[in-house]
């Protein structure tokens, strides 16, 4: 009988799994230190039992499909090469490279304006590939990686001092200070203004003016400048013109403007009077430009006593005492004019009157002699000036007496000053009131007595037309020798510094005939 039974079934071979295939590593580097998670993509990763970065094992890992493993690397260095173990092998590599941490070792400039924007040169090793530069907990506004060395870094708007990091592939870096200074304040300036020609020494009050790099006058940098404390600078001006905006600038930025202005030069044009007395006191009219302002008007090296900005072309000033010829000048923003002379006069000096003295009705003409009389503008007796008055020389003045009393002071004026005084008498009138005796002999040197009064200034007895010899014996008194004449009545009168008096009758007796 056929045996119908089937031929044994030879076994099927068992299916061997295929190796892992790796196709990329993301992030494809990370620092030494290890802890980088890094997302591995590829196929046939199910049943994966080893992940190694070179020869050291993944810190962990985790298999989130058959195409992607999550996988945190240990440490390490240098390109490493990554792979998978399965049960169907080891998969191809992929590289892995370990960088170092980043280091910082500068930051220029260290500090700015807390409003930000300033360009941070940020100095170090290990910083490319830099995916971000902290200033404190901000982020910087922008930033470039220039080189392994080298990142230009925008700093954000912050406050006080902030610790600088970068972090790299590498990690994160050690931290450099970085200081947000306030903005600096002008409050004002002394002196505002100054000349065109620059050189004022000019002093800026405000605040936060420490760590000042410059200070312009308008956009001119000024010649030099100290920073005296926080408060307080002081800057020499440059040259410039009209009003021009100061500003400083510091860390913190670029301060508001105080108002700077330039003054043109001043100059004289003349003076006027032109000469006074060396005893000062002469009110002298400047004329000329740009005296707004003026801050000092000199006469020669001597301040002037007083002076009065009447205007930009006028200033009224009062001399000082002084002698020969002295500059003088005027000192404004704008800098000290040129000079114009004045001349200083020696004062007048009166040696004697002559006659030194008249009569109360005036009219006397009168010889005053002296030195430095020229120029005279005045003649008085006491308070009255002299009827009239002629200059004959720098030593002579002959002058009428006005009216007056008494004795009075002579003095005369000129532009050098007043003078001293000399003493000019005025005298009354005199009055004869008696004849002792009244008659004697037609010869001559009888003795006759005046009587009367305003006697003291005789100057001449006359009897009729004869002058008499005479003794003045008191202001009421007069001793005469009566000259020679024919018999009869004769008047007698009496002249004085005061005029010519009354006149009484004195008789000549003829001798007897024999």
């Amino acid at each position: 009988m056929k045996d119908n039974a089937l031929p044994p079934v030879s076994a099927q071979p068992t299916a061997v799994a295929a190796a892992p295939v790796l196709t990329s590593a993301v992030p494809n580097t990370g620092p030494a230190a290890g802890g980088n998670t890094v997302i591995l993509t590829g196929s046939g990763f199910t049943g994966i039992t080893a992940v190694r970065f070179g020869a050291n094992p993944a810190l962990g890992y985790t298999v989130n499909s058959a195409t992607q493993i999550t996988a945190v690397a240990p440490a390490g260095s240098g390109a490493v090469a990554v792979t998978v173990t399965a049960p169907g092998g080891t998969s191809n590599a992929v590289t892995y490279t370990y960088v170092v941490q980043p280091v910082l070792v500068s930051l220029s400039p260290s500090g700015g304006p807390a409003s930000g924007g300033t360009t941070v040169v940020l100095t170090g090793s290990g910083l490319s590939g830099a995916s971000a530069v902290r200033f404190g907990s901000t982020a910087a506004t922008s930033f470039t990686v220039n080189s392994a060395t080298q990142i230009t870094a925008v700093a954000p708007a912050g406050s006080g001092a902030v610790a600088v990091t970068v972090t790299a592939p590498g990690g994160t870096s050690n931290a450099v200070t970085y200081t947000y200074v306030v903005q600096p304040v002008l409050v004002s300036l002394s002196p505002s203004g100054g000349p065109a020609s620059g050189g004022t020494t000019v002093v800026l009050t405000g605040s936060g003016l420490s760590g000042a790099s410059a200070v312009r006058f308008g956009s001119t940098a000024a010649t030099s400048f100290t920073v005296n404390s926080a408060t307080q600078i002081t800057a020499v001006a440059p040259a410039g013109s009209g009003a021009v905006a100061v500003t400083v600038t510091t860390p913190g930025g670029t301060s508001n403007s105080v108002t700077y202005t330039y003054s043109v030069q001043p100059a004289l044009l003349s003076l006027s009077p032109t000469q006074g007395p060396a005893s000062g006191g002469t009110t002298v009219v400047l004329t000329g430009s740009g005296l707004s302002g003026a801050s000092a008007v000199w006469f020669g090296s001597t301040a002037a006593t007083s002076f009065t900005v009447n205007s930009a072309t006028q200033i009224t000033a009062v001399a000082p005492a002084g002698s020969g010829a002295v500059a003088v000048t005027v000192t404004t923003p704008g800098g000290t004019t040129g000079p114009v002379y004045f001349f200083y006069l020696s004062a007048p000096f009166l040696i004697s009157v002559s006659p030194s003295g008249g009569p109360a009705s005036g009219g006397t003409t009168v010889i005053l002699t002296g030195t430095d009389l020229n120029g005279a503008s005045a003649v008085r007796f006491g308070s009255t000036a002299a009827t009239t008055y002629t200059v004959n020389s720098p030593t002579q003045i002959t002058a009428v007496a006005p009216a007056g009393t008494g004795a009075v002071a002579v003095t005369v004026t000129t532009p050098g000053g007043t003078s001293n005084s000399v003493i000019y008498s005025y005298a009354g009138s005199p009055v004869l009131t008696g004849l002792s005796p009244a008659q004697g002999p037609t010869d001559a040197g009888s003795g006759v007595t005046l009587s009367g009064t305003g006697l003291t200034t005789t100057t001449a007895v006359h009897f009729g037309a004869v002058s008499a010899a005479f003794t003045v014996l008191s202001d009421t008194a007069v001793a005469v020798l009566a000259p020679a004449g024919t018999a009869g009545p004769v008047p007698v009168n009496v002249t004085t510094l005061g005029g010519t008096s009354n006149s009484l009758t004195y008789t000549r007796v003829a001798p007897p005939a024999i």
